[in-house]
């Protein structure tokens, strides 16, 4: 069986940003459509390669794209990085899986690309907590700790969990 790609997911700051990604998508074989909600029945749409594309300007906006981003297609949104609207929807979608931003910090900056469960897992395992404990203070089975770990460390590009935790401590930003 083959696994599809994920779906993209990037919010930026301007439409220019987002017509240079949608170009790159749809070279990449990506189907582009205007608007976050999508005409499809099913739930799942991963197979068709779809990417939704807007301004994101309202919570009820943030709801329709996150919803596109769960059901599979890809999301480009044009919103206010330093808005209410705009974090809500990055907080929102970080929670499905990695998010590239215009400003390009996620590139450089492979902390950024944590969703907010692998953070909360590295953060427990620093102060000392085992796997299990960890998951079980996070409310997750620790099968899905697992792989969550398992996906911090191939992000961080390491090959143990120790080797992910001290990544993480390095290179995470400070809390506001």
């Amino acid at each position: 069986m083959t696994r599809l790609p994920d779906a993209p997911r990037h919010v930026v700051p301007g439409t220019a940003e987002a017509s240079a990604v949608l170009r790159a998508l749809v070279r990449d074989g990506w189907h582009t459509r205007e608007g976050f909600a999508l005409p499809d029945p099913a739930w799942d749409v991963t197979g068709a390669k779809l990417v939704l594309y807007g301004r994101v300007a309202d919570l009820d906006t943030v709801q329709l794209a996150v919803l596109a981003a769960a059901r599979g297609a890809g999301v480009v949104a044009v919103a206010d990085l330093d808005g209410v609207v705009g974090r809500a929807l990055l907080d929102d979608l970080r929670r499905l899986g990695p998010v590239e931003t215009g400003g390009g910090d996620t590139a450089d900056d492979p902390v950024a690309r944590l969703v907010p469960e692998q953070r909360a897992l590295l953060e427990r395992l620093a102060a000392g907590d085992t796997i299990a404990a960890a998951a079980a203070a996070e409310f997750l089975s620790l099968r899905t700790a697992n792989r969550r770990i398992a996906e911090a460390r191939a992000l961080l590009g390491v090959r143990t969990t120790r080797e992910a935790v001290l990544a993480y401590l390095r290179q995470r930003r400070p809390s506001p």
